[in-house]
Formats: structure tokens, C-alpha cells, sequence
């Protein structure tokens, strides 16, 4: 009989064809960024974990990877003997094996027994999240563990760090023992139906749908699309039309060409009708009318941040978006334009002096663009409430803002965008020879939050960490460039040499 893990059950329970492939064929699976970011964050907020709930290092750490898994139960079975917390203690039993993230013994009476922590970095219990503890419950169980309760702990985003290595406070605990232990049926339910998929010959024919992104974005999406219908002007360019076009797709409709006009609102009918027809909308006059009441000079302003899952500064929240760089550039009256920049990679805390940046930069009269205020506007009020004897210049600076974002969606389509008004759509559309794929190293916000990540860390060498610095400055030096030339096209300030 197979023996699966907690994982294969929860691959199971998204997708039995994921499943098959995850055992089958796993060489086919691709994980994205994305996909890889969240098991760091996973593997960080479990190493804080062990700190929280050992503060005095008396606990046992489980090492698969050192142990193998014969090592690592037998490891476990030893220490579930002791009177002391273990982490990753592992149970094989009933078809299944897990590993618990945190074990803590409790006393009741003459006996020894158990409180189960499974911990997660998402700032909720999921419904996925259910499931798993499940599995873990009836594992332990099955395996004749002395389970008193189980718990999901996951990070409470309304903390805040204190400094000095304390993360007392960043996990809150959710208690699901009783749902638990309710489910063992279930969960064998679940064990069955995993053998019976293992087993098949070949893999199961399910088609694509929303399950390949609920509650994880599967790996195998590329291989199992890879013999559908490649459409020229696929449904899925419409905005804001997700789950329309998925029912298109379950009926076999993929063509933008065959969604009827009177089924697609006006944004919508627009993108349909300009990629079909390989033409440019540009409302000029509308353009330049949107921007003629804000004169020169302008400020052209945009932020990159980073959201730890672990705080790693004082009076930081979980997720927060801290920000660590800014890119501005000036256009004065005569049409000279200058550019400033705020780079901080030494790994203290940049929010003070990239204020004090920010305000020096910023002047005092023009307007300041940006593209999608609420970003910027959200981080400028956070900087505000955070350091009061700044509030009045940094709202003063987000009074200015005049966002660039609904001008272009309002104004300007050109069918390379493919339904977005990103500016790294935009760009190239509207200033051809501006392009972010030219980029050396950092091409978008993701790339360079983990490009921050990576300059920071104590273990990146000198000349690392100052290509990684000459790489953001780049990135975010072609952001606020590229709306200069956006605002140029969209005030009609051809006169302009920029």
C-alpha cells in the first residue's frame, strides 16, 4: 500500500490529476515566483515559531533531510517519550504521513499528553488550511498519539514589532480540535480515493478551470493547457471579466471574436473592438483637457517596497509595505528635467530618512504624478501617521498627487496592452523605444523586492550587493521616465526634448 503524505492529500483534494502528475510525472512541474516566495515566507515564519514557543531552547528539532523518514519517525517516536516541545515530529499510520510544525506537552492528571500548532504565514484561517489540520489530527491519532488538541496558528497582521528579536504576538491561534477529530472519516475517505488515483494507468482527464488556481496555483497548469486551443485574442484580455470567461471556456470559447458586443460593458467593448480591429484609441483632446489644470514644474514620483511576513523592523507590521526607494523626476518651467533617487540597502530601516528624502525632493507647488495614487497615497499617509513632526509636509506632498493611471485607462488603448493599463503595458505601447524588458537584472516590482531582499541579507558580498543597488536605481529610475513621457504624449507637449 502507497504511503501519502499530507501534501499529496492536499494536492488530492485541489486536483486527483495533480495528484497523479505529483507522483507520475513531477519533473513536470513549474512553480512560479510567486509559488516560491510563499514557501520562504512559510519556511521564515516556522523558524520564528520555534522561538516563540520554545524561548528557552529546550525543545527537539526533527531533521528529515538529515534523518530520512525512517530516521526521522523513529526520532519522533523516541521523543514523544519526553517531557519537552518538538518540531517537526513526524507519524506515519493509516495510509498517510505527516509532520507536525510544533508539538507541546501538556499534563492532565497522571498523564502525558499533546497540544498540536500547525503554523501558517497567511494572516487568516483558510478553508484549505481545515483540511490540513485535518489530515494532521487523524495521522497523529492513527499513529496512537495522546492528540489533547490542535491549533492553526497564523500571523495577527494588526502587530506590531517591538524590536530586539521579540515576536511575542506575531502568531494567533485558532482552536480546530474539535472539527478535527471530527473528520477522520473523511480523511480516510480521502486516503482511498488517493490509492485508487495512484493506481490509475494514466493520468485523469480533468480539464483546466478555476481549481487550477484554488487554493494553490498548480505547477502543472503549462503541461495541462499545452493542447488546448492557443487563442489569437484570448477572453481573458477583457478586464474585469475572470470568471465570464472561464464559463466561455468551459464551453469550448476562447476567441475574443466570439464574445457578442452586447454581453461586455463599455471598457470591455472598447479592448474587443481595438484588438480585433489592430488599431490605436487615443483621445488626445480628452488627453490633454485631463492634465491642462496642473502647470509646470511636475514631479514625477514612484515607490518600491517590501512586505516581510516577519518584521524585521521596529514598529513594522506583518506585510506592511515598507518602502525603501524612491525615484523622482522634475520638470521645471523651462522645460529642463532633473531626477533625484532614495536607495537604502544597508538593512536598517529606511523610512526616516527616505521621508526626509522625499520631502526635500518633492519641492512645495507642481503636481506630483504618479501611476495608481493609491499606492503612493497609502504609503505617504502610513509615513505621516508614523512620524507626526513630518505628517504636515508628507500630506502636503500627497495633496499634490495627480494620478496618471485613470487618465490612460480612460484615454488611451492600443491592442499590444493585451486588456491591461499597467505601465509596463503602457509604456511600450505609447513610447516604443522605452522598453522594461531591456532591463539588466530588475524588470518589475517583484524582481526587485527580491533584488532588496538579496542586497540586505548580512551573507551578500560587497560587489553583489552594489549591482544589485545599481539595478533597482535603474528599475525605478525607467518608472517615473516613463510617465514623464507618458504625461508628454498625454498633454500634447511634443515642443518638449525629453
Amino acid at each position: 500500500m502507497r504511503i501519502f503524505s499530507k501534501s499529496k492529500l492536499l494536492a488530492l483534494r485541489q486536483c486527483p490529476k495533480r495528484l497523479w502528475l505529483e507522483i507520475h510525472r513531477p519533473n513536470l512541474r513549474e512553480d512560479s515566483a510567486a509559488t516560491e516566495a510563499s514557501f520562504q515566507a512559510g519556511n521564515q515564519v516556522g523558524e520564528i515559531a520555534r522561538q516563540i514557543y520554545d524561548p528557552h531552547k529546550l525543545g527537539a528539532l526533527i531533521d528529515v533531510n538529515a534523518d530520512g523518514f525512517t530516521g526521522a519517525l523513529e526520532r519522533s517516536a523516541e521523543l514523544l517519550k519526553l517531557d519537552q516541545p518538538i518540531f517537526e515530529a513526524g507519524f506515519s499510520a493509516g495510509g498517510a504521513l505527516a509532520f507536525a510544525d510544533v508539538m507541546l506537552p501538556e499534563q492532565i492528571g497522571d498523564q502525558q499528553v499533546w497540544h498540536m500548532v500547525e503554523v501558517k504565514s497567511s494572516t487568516s484561517v483558510k478553508d484549505y488550511h481545515r483540511d490540513d489540520v485535518a489530515v494532521q489530527a487523524y495521522v497523529a491519532q492513527s499513529a496512537g498519539v495522546a492528540l489533547q488538541s490542535i491549533a492553526l496558528a497564523h500571523i495577527d497582521s494588526s502587530w506590531t514589532y517591538p524590536g530586539n528579536g521579540d515576536y511575542r504576538g506575531l502568531l494567533k491561534e485558532s482552536d480546530l480540535t474539535e472539527e478535527a477529530f471530527s473528520r477522520t472519516e473523511e480523511v480516510q475517505a480521502w486516503v482511498a480515493q488517493a490509492q485508487q488515483t495512484a493506481a490509475l494507468p494514466a493520468e485523469p482527464a480533468i480539464e483546466t478551470g478555476l481549481h487550477c488556481d484554488t487554493p494553490y496555483a498548480c505547477g502543472f497548469y503549462d503541461y495541462c493547457t499545452r493542447n488546448q486551443p492557443k487563442a489569437q485574442y484570448p477572453i481573458h484580455w477583457l478586464p474585469r471579466f475572470g470568471a465570464a470567461a472561464q464559463a466561455f471556456a468551459d464551453q469550448g470559447v476562447f476567441e475574443l471574436a466570439q464574445v457578442a458586443d452586447d454581453l461586455l460593458n463599455p471598457k470591455q467593448l472598447l479592448v474587443k473592438t481595438h484588438t480585433l480591429a489592430n488599431t490605436v484609441y487615443f483621445d488626445a483632446e480628452g488627453a490633454a483637457a485631463d492634465l491642462a489644470p496642473y502647470p509646470l514644474p511636475a514631479y514625477f514620483l514612484d515607490f518600491e517596497t517590501i512586505n516581510f511576513a516577519v518584521p524585521i523592523w521596529k514598529g513594522t507590521r506583518p506585510y506592511q509595505q515598507n518602502v525603501f526607494q524612491f525615484s523622482l523626476h522634475t520638470l521645471a518651467e523651462s522645460g529642463h528635467l532633473a531626477h533625484c533617487e532614495f536607495l537604502d540597502v544597508s538593512g536598517e530601516d529606511p523610512a526616516m530618512p527616505f521621508a526626509q528624502a522625499l520631502i526635500a525632493g518633492c519641492g512645495t507647488r507642481g503636481p506630483v504624478y504618479v501611476y495608481n495614487a493609491g499606492f503612493e497615497g497609502s504609503r505617504i499617509r502610513e509615513l505621516a501617521a508614523r512620524y507626526p513632526e513630518l505628517s504636515a509636509a508628507l500630506l502636503a506632498i500627497h495633496d499634490r498627487m495627480v494620478d496618471l493611471l485613470p487618465i490612460a485607462r480612460d484615454r488611451y488603448y492600443h491592442p499590444s496592452q493585451q486588456g491591461s493599463w499597467s505601465i509596463k503595458k503602457v509604456l511600450p505601447a505609447v513610447v516604443p523605444e522605452l522598453r522594461y524588458d531591456r532591463l539588466d537584472g530588475v524588470q518589475d516590482g517583484g524582481m526587485a523586492m527580491e533584488a532588496f531582499q538579496e542586497a540586505i541579507h548580512p551573507s551578500t558580498l560587497l560587489e553583489r550587493k552594489a549591482q544589485i543597488k545599481k539595478q533597482l536605481l535603474a528599475y525605478c529610475k525607467l518608472d517615473t521616465y516613463a510617465m514623464v513621457r507618458l504625461w508628454q504624449v498625454f498633454a500634447g507637449r511634443a515642443d518638449l526634448k525629453l
